[in-house]
């Protein structure tokens, strides 16, 4: 063993009395900080448990306390009529010299390996700008959430026995009772023809459009999208080593003639729609199309991923039925979730397919989250069956709706000089067009002057360099006060930047 090093203990080490943090733990932290550091290294000889409570004045319980745990943890052993050492078995640590020694470098921002760093998954959202109003991109209400209902089904499962089996592993199917709950509750408002085999619970959309991309588009096997679509959904499918090839969106939804001659000379795995209201531009895929697009894919043997992301908030009639509800030879994943209907923060969604699809998007599903929320699933379950889902759709859907003409009518009556959009069948944004030569960058810097931020991220909206100049401004999350201090700020912006 060496000879007690010349380390200064008494001015590297502070111990903060006032802190909820025992004072031996504190000391622990900092003599391991010190080992792991290099500053002490193995076989180094440490003071006397009478001597470092001196030079510290603390009491020497508080030192013998400190070692002990130090012992028990292996950094530092005890040999007898010696004295107390860092544990000869660790290895030595030769800090590396900096080349910039003056440069403070901290393991916490910059890490000591390398790994892949994915640039097209950078996304400034709107949540890091600072303003009193934020206009999002089509995002219900989380003020409009049914927190009592919640509450009240939730306390209910957790406060019986017979739930307590919902806190150890699950079906990484989901929860039965939910997925029973969803066959019915499906069938009856989607038209569905579906059983608990064809359902697989997931957290959210994004986790099913995670899930059917990792299953059809290794190998760079081609997906068709729009050619504005939602963008998250095209950094999936890259990321999931597909090729995306697009085609045309106009009043009528995705173009399934410019399919139609993708597939004569493609072989095509699968085909991504937003049906009800495209994504972002909320038009409603046509009757026709919608024929079109199930014959080809029963032609040509090509997966439909169908996101169906808004279905319950249509305002001008009753909801079109989706392409699963058609869907007779299993060419259709279904994705839907309860996010847009109750609130973000409710990671509760669905995965709609054929049975030996189901079954293996489970085994996928099981390597990235085993499984989800089992007492929040069962919650979901309840206020299926009892209709306080449903009840909670139908007030907030006459909400938005109101919502929707107040915006909508504001826009036209005040805007129209500087603005071209269309008002949207339901969903919860409009896609609104910048007329040129005006630019959306300073609209959106004039704005957030006036405390009212748009989603920074607006780009992204034409990858494609179509020169549409549009975006997507939604009206959900914003109540009467709010639509009329984003219509006011807008005008005030247009006017001065004319």
């Amino acid at each position: 063993m060496s000879s007690p090093v010349i380390f200064p203990f008494k001015s590297n080490i502070d111990l903060d009395k006032n802190s909820s943090r025992h004072l031996y733990l504190q000391l622990c932290d900092q003599l391991i900080g010190f080992i792991k550091s290099g500053k002490l290294a193995p076989s180094t000889k440490l003071p006397g448990s009478r001597k470092l409570s001196e030079d510290l004045k603390i009491h020497r319980k508080t030192v013998v306390a400190a070692y002990d745990e130090l012992t028990s943890q292996g950094w530092i052993e005890s040999i007898p009529a010696k004295g107390t050492f860092v544990n000869h078995n660790l290895p030595i640590i030769n800090p590396k010299k900096l080349a910039n020694p003056n440069k403070p470098v901290s393991s916490k921002n910059i890490s000591g390996f390398e790994f892949k760093k994915r640039k097209n998954l950078v996304i400034k959202g709107i949540e890091t700008i600072k303003a009193s109003l934020k206009v999002d991109e089509g995002v219900p209400d989380h003020r409009l959430a049914p927190i009592e209902d919640i509450a009240r089904n939730y306390r209910n499962i957790t406060n019986k026995k017979h739930y307590q089996e919902l806190l150890t592993y699950g079906d990484t199917h989901g929860n039965f009772d939910l997925r029973k709950a969803l066959v019915s509750y499906l069938n009856k408002t989607r038209g569905l023809k579906i059983t608990t085999d064809n359902i697989l619970i997931t957290r959210g959309s994004q986790m099913g459009i995670y899930l059917a991309s990792k299953l059809l588009l290794d190998d760079q096997k081609i997906i068709i999208t729009g050619n504005t679509n939602y963008m998250t959904a095209d950094n999936t499918f890259i990321e999931a080593n597909g090729i995306i090839k697009q085609v045309s969106v106009d009043q009528h939804g995705i173009s399934t003639i410019e399919i139609e001659k993708i597939c004569k000379k493609n072989k095509i795995s699968a085909v991504y729609v937003t049906t009800h209201h495209h994504h972002p531009t909320t038009v409603t895929l046509s009757a026709e199309r919608r024929m079109h697009l199930l014959n080809l894919a029963q032609e040509n043997n090509f997966a439909i991923i169908e996101d169906d992301y808004d279905y319950d908030f249509h305002y001008r009639n009753a909801p079109i039925l989706p392409l699963a509800s058609n869907d007779t030879q299993g060419n259709v994943i279904y994705i839907g979730g309860f996010t847009k209907i109750i609130a973000p923060a409710l990671r509760i969604g669905y995965f709609i397919a054929a049975k030996d699809v189901i079954d293996e998007a489970a085994r996928l599903r099981r390597i990235i989250d085993r499984q989800g929320d089992t007492l929040l699933e069962q919650t979901l379950a309840r206020m299926i069956i009892n209709g306080d889902v449903q009840r909670h759709s139908n007030k907030v859907r006459k909400i938005y709706k109101e919502r929707r003409d107040l915006f909508c009518g504001l826009l036209r009556e005040k805007l129209v000089d500087f603005f071209d959009f269309e008002t949207p069948n339901g969903g919860m944004a409009v896609w609104v067009r910048l007329k040129q030569p005006y630019n959306w960058d300073v609209v959106m810097a004039e704005a957030l002057k006036l405390n009212v931020a748009f989603n920074p991220e607006w780009r992204r909206y034409d990858n494609n360099n179509l020169g549409h100049n549009g975006i997507r401004i939604g009206f959900a999350a914003l109540n009467k006060e709010e639509i009329i201090t984003v219509i006011n700020t807008l005008e005030t912006v247009m006017k001065s930047i004319r």
